[in-house]
């Protein structure tokens, strides 16, 4: 296989306007009187269409990745596959090591994709949750979804790049990761799910902290986030809706990019894959208010990735002394989805317990 030249500013500057212009595109940034919500049609192939484009980023991984490691002969595959814990083979002929390397890379690429795309599925029901307990208005839930998807790509840019390299230079915090994932994995298991559960939106962490330090605005401002009340700068509620669903965000980092870590060691495929599946939430958020959000056996799945994907770092020479590879990762992940989905269409929840409409309420 002939190598394709790419520089590294040139790859990242072209990733980049691409994820900017795709967000903006699903955010609806290049329409002024863009839908507050779109229909259950609209939404599906919306989100067909950025799954669709996240799976074809793996033949851009296949074909470019190695530039930005700035590979070009097979001692720098060697240190590549030392620094970060590679199971590809090194051939005699740089040609068949530049196969074996990007076919790794793009199907890591590709399960992590599935990981953090099923666990943000997760973070969007609590997002719902978030809307519905502080009454947001659903014309005021785009700005919120707007800023903290940007908040997330940022907090998920820090926690990627200083994780992977902490994790590279010092070992044991492999440790702390899989303490992680265990602890996330089996709460999942273990939690009580109530669809009609409201947060406690006077006494959240989050507002409580905020309201002691900012100050809140006593009346509503029309979706604001900032105002003027006599003559005064002050947040308005809309600003601690917005906080909270960031400190959401945070916690849900915490999870993921662990759990994607124990995939794959390299900071570009774990950004890549986090990215790709941040990219047309607002699509699925609406999707799944349409109704697939009583996809009830979801935490059964996603605490079964969580627990597999920890067990796998803490035992990953176990698992590659019995042969267990980047493909075998795959296979489980799409197993654990495809049984989570099989089992919530032959064993579907009492139509009484998810036939509840949310009201629409107003909220500042």
């Amino acid at each position: 296989m002939q190598l394709l030249m790419l520089s590294k500013p040139m790859f990242m500057g072209g990733f980049l306007i691409l994820v900017c212009v795709g967000l903006a595109l699903d955010l609806g940034l290049f329409k002024k009187n863009s839908p507050h919500t779109i229909g259950f049609k609209e939404a599906l192939w919306r989100t067909i269409g950025w799954v669709s484009a996240g799976l074809l980023f793996g033949v851009v991984v296949y074909f470019f990745h190695h530039n930005l490691h700035e590979i070009s002969n097979n001692y720098d595959y060697a240190l590549y596959k030392q620094k970060y814990e590679s199971g590809f083979e090194l051939r005699d002929k740089m040609e068949q090591t530049a196969h074996a390397f990007s076919k790794e890379v793009s199907i890591q690429y590709i399960t992590g994709y599935f990981i953090e795309y099923s666990l943000s599925v997760d973070n969007l029901f609590v997002m719902m949750l978030i809307f519905s307990s502080f009454k947001v208005a659903e014309k005021y839930q785009k700005n919120v979804l707007l800023w903290g998807v940007v908040g997330a790509v940022v907090m998920l840019f820090c926690f990627i790049f200083i994780g992977s390299a902490l994790l590279i230079r010092f070992h044991w915090l492999i440790y702390v990761f899989v303490a992680i994932l265990l602890y996330g994995g089996l709460k999942l298991l273990i939690s009580k799910e109530d669809k009609d559960s409201k947060m406690d939106t006077e006494n959240h962490p989050v507002v409580k902290w905020a309201s002691k330090i900012l100050p809140i605005a006593k009346q509503d401002h029309e979706g604001k986030f900032f105002s003027r009340e006599d003559g005064k700068f002050v947040f308005t509620g809309l600003f601690l809706v917005l906080l909270v669903v960031e400190f959401t965000d945070l916690i849900f980092a915490v999870d993921s990019v662990p759990a994607i870590l124990g995939i794959t060691r390299d900071p570009y495929l774990v950004f890549f894959s986090n990215i790709f599946a941040i990219m047309g939430l607002r699509s699925l958020y609406f999707l799944l208010s349409h109704g697939l959000a009583g996809i009830h056996t979801l935490k059964y799945g996603l605490s079964s990735i969580l627990i597999f994907v920890g067990m796998k770092m803490i035992f990953e020479s176990w698992f590659k002394a019995i042969g267990f590879n980047y493909l075998h990762n795959l296979m489980v992940l799409g197993a654990i989805i495809a049984i989570t989905v099989i089992f919530a269409v032959l064993f579907p929840q009492k139509a009484e317990k998810t036939a509840r409409k949310p009201k629409k309420q107003r909220a500042e």
